[in-house]
């Protein structure tokens, strides 16, 4: 499912017109990502957790040509999925 796809379901289940669900998803996403951007976590009960991952500086190597790289630390996005989630799924 893809952005739009999503906003044509939310629309339908919601009863929202398409331009509404847009800015409800829109504002979805930039609520999580402002407060990932803060260092928050949202918790989203029966959903899952956004978090944010640190990601500590480690050493690669360049698969074309072998050269040792320096790969520098790094926040991640990360996502846990929530009991309700993973029961609904499975």
């Amino acid at each position: 499912m893809n952005k739009t796809e999503l906003v044509n379901t939310v629309a339908e289940i919601s009863g929202l017109t398409k331009a509404d669900a847009t800015k409800a998803t829109e504002g979805v996403f930039e609520a999580i990502t402002s407060a990932l951007q803060s260092g928050d976590d949202v918790r989203l009960i029966g959903f899952g957790t956004f978090s944010v991952a640190d990601r500590k500086a480690s050493v690669g190597r360049n698969p074309r040509t072998g050269e040792t790289i320096q790969i520098k630390a790094a926040k991640n996005p990360a996502f846990k999925a929530g009991k309700g989630l993973k029961e609904a799924v499975n």
